[in-house]
């Protein structure tokens, strides 16, 4: 009887890892068929079938329309490849004939749209400062588009600012877009219009000024449009990098103490609508009525007068913390600045 039991527990045992293997090697052919699949390149012969991929279908659905005509074996597989790869989000509607021979991407290609490569025609570089009619001057000198057609759009297309302007009164800004047109090299292409390049431009702005900045403009106890407003002054003041924190730095002493900015560069913004073309200013020019003129109005100006870079952003977010409160160009010829405290300092050095 005990020998009886035995040969059956052995029976029993060869059969369990009979099955083990068994069902090993089923697992690692699925496995193997899975993965064959997923990252199939190789086509071999087969049938033509048609399918019909309606409107709006998602990879998911595709993949039972491929299962259900013997296209494909493993519906994940066509599902993952397509997520994972150029093609996701790419799928069109309407008839195909594939092959039961083709591989997955093969398959992925025949049904997927692909976005032809567009080519360069031209390139253009916005220097940082520059004002929105001076990027309209340089795309009509660069036969992009009229300057004319660039302002109007400017002024009347629909493009999403990228924040709000806050508690600020903008009633006498020039351009709602001031300040947001951010300075770098975009490719031209054949089909560039002027409104095309503003939303790249915007798009571009997003990119460089992130949640981390308006947080810190918060922490500063000013909005977005404020920091913009102060890194334009600073990007038209600043010749030298290492002086952009420090003339913010001058920015917010004087605001701090209700003093007036009195910066040139918000009487050249109006006087010379927007082109900068006039280097001095004269005491008659500061006269000029308009609400950019730090001259005559306390506080900031209404509005950005260029288009600030990202490092004078970041010097406004990131000051100098010091007690200057004036300044002016050193005869170093550099474009470098004296800084003092006091007044009679400031004429002392002069």
């Amino acid at each position: 009887m005990k020998n009886g039991k035995g040969i059956k527990v052995i029976i029993v045992l060869v059969v369990v890892i009979a099955l083990v293997v068994i069902g090993g090697l089923k697992i690692k052919n699925v496995y193997d068929g899975f993965m064959d699949e997923y990252k199939g390149t190789e086509s071999a012969s087969g049938t033509d079938v048609t399918i019909e991929i309606p409107e709006g279908a998602s990879s998911k659905k595709v993949a039972a329309i491929l299962h259900d005509a013997g296209l494909i074996k493993y519906e994940y597989a066509f599902v993952l490849r397509v997520k994972e790869s150029e093609y996701r989000g790419r799928i069109q509607p309407g008839t195909f004939t594939l092959n039961t021979g083709m591989s997955t991407l093969e398959m992925i290609e025949e049904l997927c749209y692909v976005e032809p490569v567009k080519e360069v025609v031209d390139t253009l570089t916005i220097p940082e400062g520059y004002s929105i009619d001076q990027i309209a001057a340089k795309c009509e000198e660069q036969d992009i588009c009229s300057s004319e057609e660039f302002l109007n759009e400017v002024k009347n297309g629909n493009h999403q600012i990228p924040f709000s302007t806050g508690d600020m009164n903008t009633d006498g800004a020039k351009y709602d877009l001031q300040g947001y047109l951010f300075p770098a090299t975009y490719d031209i292409y054949e089909d560039t219009t002027a409104a095309s390049l503003i939303d790249t431009m915007l798009e571009k702005f997003r990119s460089v000024y992130t949640s981390e900045y308006s947080a810190k403009a918060a922490d500063l106890g000013y909005t977005d449009y404020q920091i913009l407003i102060m890194a334009s002054i600073v990007e038209r003041e600043a010749k030298i990098d290492s002086e952009r924190p420090i003339i913010a730095g001058v920015i917010y002493n004087r605001l701090k103490i209700d003093m007036m900015l009195q910066m040139c560069p918000t009487v050249l913004y109006p006087l010379t609508d927007g082109m900068y073309d006039k280097s001095e200013v004269t005491y008659d020019d500061l006269e000029i009525e308009s609400p950019y003129n730090t001259y005559k109005n306390t506080g900031l100006p209404v509005g950005p007068i260029c288009n600030p870079g990202q490092a004078s952003i970041e010097a406004v977010l990131y000051p100098d913390e010091n007690d200057y409160l004036y300044y002016h160009t050193s005869d170093a010829g550099d474009g470098s600045h004296i800084f003092s405290s006091t007044y009679d300092e400031h004429i002392n050095t002069q």
